[in-house]
């Protein structure tokens, strides 16, 4: 066994309240001690990384993503829609996704996570034209290959343009091949590594993106394996109003019948609930991912994160697809969060600590990971450090508001499961700049069609 010390931290954000001035010790890939300001490990230690000028967080949880739209940043025919009008613009474009394209679109956007602090990510991926079947598989594959923990989320879609959805037929699927690989998938990548990074979940696109039939199939395959739910519900006011005239109901109450109301269930940015429903959801444990950036650039609307903490449901963080953000940065979304929530609050309702709370344990609670997202005894030893050397923190009094308030954007160290994947802000990983180069030129063939 190897232990290091993280020791004596500029600031340090436990996510618990625990006292932690002297930093914490590491012992393999778990939190071993947590010590207060003037303490020193209890063991003897193999390496010791100076913290004085960094500040320490839990690494940041990202619970929802869709990394192929990477390729689609600031696309032209795109920019400046709402939402409806936004996707059917992209969906013929994403109809042409390959393998290739997939697989690169997924690493630069982890990457970019790390780069931000993020240790834990959760992708929604519901596009499977011919030829990318095996597009959870290629995430999979990704997340080992850089040693990210990740929930990956197999959507789906079965009601295309003619059946009174929105994608085209190209990109939907049959239910008995959306449940075969479902099941697949759940057995094949489901808590199957040794170092406990991968798990799945089942995540229709959305309820009008798919029948009945799957939704109430998908909850009762994601109960028999233990496994989350996931979709995208309320962001909107257009989609309460489909929802209306699809099914006769809101989409919660839609929800409710299919059997998703629990707390196996979490629903991407769920702004349009009414006082009634947020109580519902909380009674239920139902997880709500905020996704500011998104919420902005949609025009969507800002989710009530304090009610619906109040009512007893678990919110996280998330940046959501780059074609709607357009950046996969982590830190940045939890100023996006401060600030957003400020035009719903007071300034002394929701602080810049709520808001790292949501991009640490929140996150994990709403991924039912109760392994990871604090600085605790136990807790897997994933880390992200930043440094306030840039002129955006100078004259700064108070570090960790500094972070937040003044905007960090990439972290100077970062760590998963005890080893070092960051470190004086460069990926260890792999090459960047090709990396970029590559990513890029899929983007530009994707687009070209």
């Amino acid at each position: 066994m190897t232990t290091l010390w993280i020791k004596n931290p500029k600031a340090i954000f436990t996510a618990n309240s625990l006292p932690a001035g002297g930093g914490i010790v590491i012992t393999d890939s778990v939190i071993s001690e947590v010590l207060d300001a003037g303490q020193s490990p209890s063991v003897a230690v193999d390496e010791v990384f100076d913290a004085a000028e960094h500040v320490v967080l839990p690494g940041l949880v990202n619970t929802h993503h869709h990394f192929y739209q990477t390729l689609t940043r600031a696309c032209p025919p795109a920019m400046n829609k709402r939402l409806f009008p936004w996707l059917q613009t992209l969906y013929p474009i994403w109809a042409g996704l390959t393998p290739e394209q997939h697989a690169l679109a997924t690493e630069l956007a982890m990457v970019e996570l790390l780069l931000s602090g993020c240790t834990t990510v959760a992708d929604h991926h519901y596009l499977f034209p011919a030829g990318l079947e095996n597009a959870i598989d290629i995430q999979a594959e990704t997340a080992l290959k850089l040693g990210m923990r990740a929930t990956l989320t197999r959507g789906s879609m079965s009601l295309s343009q003619d059946d009174g959805g929105l994608p085209p037929r190209s990109v939907v699927q049959t239910e008995k091949e959306i449940l075969n690989d479902s099941e697949r998938l759940i057995k094949t990548w489901h808590q199957q590594d040794a170092n406990g990074l991968l798990e799945v979940a089942l995540a229709p696109c959305s309820p009008f993106s798919v029948t009945q039939d799957i939704m109430k199939a998908s909850a009762d395959l994601a109960a028999r394996y233990g496994v989350g739910l996931h979709t995208h519900l309320a962001e909107t006011e257009d989609e309460n109003n489909f929802c209306l005239k699809m099914f006769g109901q809101r989409p919660l109450d839609y929800l409710d019948t299919v059997g998703w109301l629990n707390d196996r269930t979490w629903l991407a940015h769920g702004i349009h609930f009414n006082d009634e429903e947020v109580q519902r959801l909380g009674a239920a444990g139902t997880g709500i991912c905020h996704c500011p950036s998104s919420n902005m650039v949609l025009a969507s609307g800002i989710a009530r994160v304090k009610e619906l903490r109040a009512a007893g449901s678990p919110v996280g963080l998330g940046v959501d697809g780059s074609a709607s953000n357009d950046h996969s940065n982590l830190i940045q979304e939890v100023r996006q969060a401060l600030l957003i929530q400020r035009l719903r609050y007071e300034a002394d309702e929701f602080t810049h600590e709520d808001a790292l709370s949501l991009a640490t344990k929140g996150s994990a609670q709403v991924l039912r990971r109760n392994d990871i997202g604090e600085l605790a005894v136990g807790k897997k030893a994933d880390i992200a450090l930043f440094k306030l050397d840039e002129p955006r923190f100078s004259g700064a009094h108070d570090a960790l508001g500094a972070l937040v308030l003044c905007g960090a954007s990439q972290a100077d160290a970062v760590m998963i499961n005890g080893a070092w994947k960051v470190k004086d802000k460069q990926w260890l990983g792999g090459d960047l700049q090709a990396l970029m180069a590559h990513h890029g030129e899929a983007a530009r063939q994707l687009f070209k069609g």
